[in-house]
């Protein structure tokens, strides 16, 4: 089965025009009787570079909601999108209720002034409202989340990262153009094995695969087999109580 042929496969409701998907530098052009699994509004997407894709997507609420609350966060954080949002973004038609931030650690004084900010813009924690206690959260390795006020779902869950494949995950982010603004996520190597080793619902899996497919020739699979002999040696040691 060819490329145009396989891609194909993966799609069941029509969409009309032309778009272009690149695989290896080249760029394949749909007619209009091809179908997708949802309306997902890619026009076209390609590489820029290793780390850099360019999506002309008309935005759908989660991705305006996503780019609302990164404005934001990018003002005092460096910050990486990580597990189901990624796989939606891309196309895959499923349901999330949150989307998973890891940051770079804050002082208290930096989360309070993050805290603030997303206050006034509109947006409220579910944690609590004591930046002692939230700040604590993070410290301690948990999350915490944020969501439109009077709202619960969709929100953001933040989180410090803290064990190294976490922290390497700002090594080789992968920034997507849109038209409307920019958005990091991690690695698709570090996404994949994240999903497939880490977190192992169905769900997850379904992603990891759906993610490996969708940019087939463009995955480092060595580097996911790194990533899962990281993944799986954290595992261990937090079982031992380490």
């Amino acid at each position: 089965m060819g490329p145009v042929e396989r891609i194909s496969t993966w799609f069941s409701k029509k969409v009309t025009g032309h778009w272009t998907f690149p695989r290896l530098g080249f760029k394949y052009k749909f007619p209009d009787n091809v179908y997708m699994q949802n309306s997902t509004n890619i026009k076209k997407m390609e590489f820029v570079n290793k780390n850099t894709i360019k999506l002309d997507k008309i935005l759908n609420e989660l991705d305006a909601f996503v780019l609302k609350f990164i404005k934001i966060l990018e003002k005092h954080a460096d910050y990486v999108i990580v597990s189901g949002y990624v796989s939606i973004l891309f196309g895959r038609s499923r349901s999330t209720e949150d989307i998973d931030i890891f940051i770079k650690e804050l002082s208290k004084e930096q989360f309070d002034a993050l805290y603030q900010d997303l206050k006034e813009a509109g947006y409220w924690c579910l944690n609590g409202e004591k930046i002692d206690e939230l700040y604590s959260y993070l410290q301690e390795g948990l999350s915490v989340r944020f969501a439109d006020e009077g709202t619960t779902v969709p929100n953001f869950e933040v989180k410090f990262a803290k064990k190294k494949s976490a922290l390497m995950a700002f090594a080789d982010p992968l920034t997507i153009v849109l038209n409307e603004g920019n958005i990091k996520l991690s690695s698709l190597e570090r996404q994949i094995a994240y999903k497939r080793y880490y977190l192992k619902s169905d769900k997850d899996l379904e992603d990891a695969s759906y993610i490996e497919k969708l940019f087939k020739g463009q995955i480092n699979l060595a580097k996911v087999k790194l990533l899962q002999r990281m993944i799986e040696d954290e595992m261990a040691q937090a079982g031992k109580g380490q």
